[in-house]
């Protein structure tokens, strides 16, 4: 799976070995719907921290989180961010993620690079690791930046898809997620955690199906142990890793070669109406369904109308679409014909809808 880059070609689910600028710079252009980047925290950490038992803890400590000045991890992140950006596609989206420690800086970066932040989505750890020297509050959140492109740019977002996922209530910007741990927590082969910032899979999870479709390409610029990859398999997306550590890459190749992708029919989510393709009623009666001559009723059975050959109603002295007909009859000032009108079928009343539902289901049969 790990993989130089040499080709102009997108390496789909495969690790890039090497330097994130470098390899992103090496990928097409405008070639990426989605980058999920969980940078260096800069975390300045000074000496060892350790609990009230005086055991110390693994904390990041490792020289991938280490930057001479505030002055280096800016460039450092603006030059990340340039490169990012130039693969996005024009509707593509960022997710950033960071702490205290860096995500200000990566905000102003953000914005400073031409990108549109459209959220910051506070992750509220449900778990979260103590403040074992008691002289600060627990830290227990870590904030993600969403955005776009550029202003202006067209975006994915299955808001209807997030809110099933939140038992049918509007998905809010903080989410109480429980930070990695007992057996989702990956470890070497001394039993020690395979990285010491491992993302939840729930937090992936989250983002991806939010802001991503089946098919579209994930890059995840600090591959770490692989969790975007993971993720992005399940779901059926597709992720490109890039990782210029060896000892997480053979993690995360192990972790995603063990990962199986959802059926075709778990991958489908909620979408909004509008997302859903529009279906002229003619296409109804050219396809046979119904007939020219057929009477629909109101569901209130107060009225009825004919349908004619171009898809058109007539009702009394009014004549129009599904909408306008359905409306002119109740004295309404508008009316969704599709639940209004239904059809007798061998004695039962069948709504409309059912009609256009099926061809939408068909438009929906084809290959991931």
């Amino acid at each position: 799976m790990t993989k130089k880059m040499g080709a102009d070609a997108l390496p789909l689910n495969t690790i890039l070995a090497g330097d994130c600028i470098e390899m992103m710079n090496s990928l097409p252009e405008a070639s990426v719907d989605l980058i999920f980047a969980d940078p260096p925290y800069n975390l300045q950490l000074r000496g060892d921290l350790h609990r009230p038992d005086n055991s110390r803890v693994d904390a990041v400590d490792d020289a991938w989180d280490q930057f001479a000045s505030f002055e280096v991890y800016d460039r450092f992140t603006s030059a990340w961010l340039k490169a990012a950006r130039r693969l996005l596609k024009p509707n593509g989206a960022i997710w950033v993620i960071g702490s205290y420690h860096n995500i200000f800086r990566v905000g102003t970066a953000l914005q400073n690079e031409g990108y549109w932040i459209l959220n910051d989505v506070v992750w509220r750890k449900a778990n979260p690791m103590p403040n074992f020297r008691g002289k600060r509050f627990t830290n227990a959140h870590e904030t993600m930046i969403w955005a776009s492109k550029e202003e202006g740019a067209k975006y994915t977002f299955n808001y209807e898809a997030l809110k099933s996922l939140n038992e049918g209530v509007q998905m809010r910007s903080d989410w109480v997620l429980p930070i990695c741990n007992g057996h989702e927590r990956l470890k070497d082969d001394s039993g020690e955690k395979a990285h010491p910032t491992q993302k939840p899979e729930s937090l992936l999870h989250r983002v991806l199906v939010g802001s991503t479709n089946p098919g579209d390409v994930v890059l995840d610029p600090f591959f770490g142990t692989g969790t975007t990859g993971a993720v992005a398999k399940m779901l059926g997306r597709e992720f490109i890793g890039i990782e210029r550590d060896e000892g997480y890459r053979k993690v995360a190749e192990k972790r995603i070669a063990n990962v199986r992708k959802f059926d075709r029919d778990a991958l489908q989510v909620s979408a909004s109406k509008r997302a859903e393709p529009r279906i002229p009623f003619g296409q109804l009666v050219e396809r046979g369904m119904l007939r020219p001559g057929e009477q629909l009723y109101s569901m209130n059975m107060r009225h009825k109308a004919k349908v004619r050959a171009d898809g058109t109603l007539v009702g009394g002295d009014v004549k129009g679409s599904i909408h306008q007909v359905g409306a002119a009859l109740e004295g309404a000032p508008s009316c969704n014909g599709w639940t209004y009108w239904c059809i007798r079928r061998d004695g039962k009343t069948v709504p409309i809808d059912i009609f256009r539902q099926q061809i939408r289901a068909e438009m929906a049969e084809r290959p991931i």
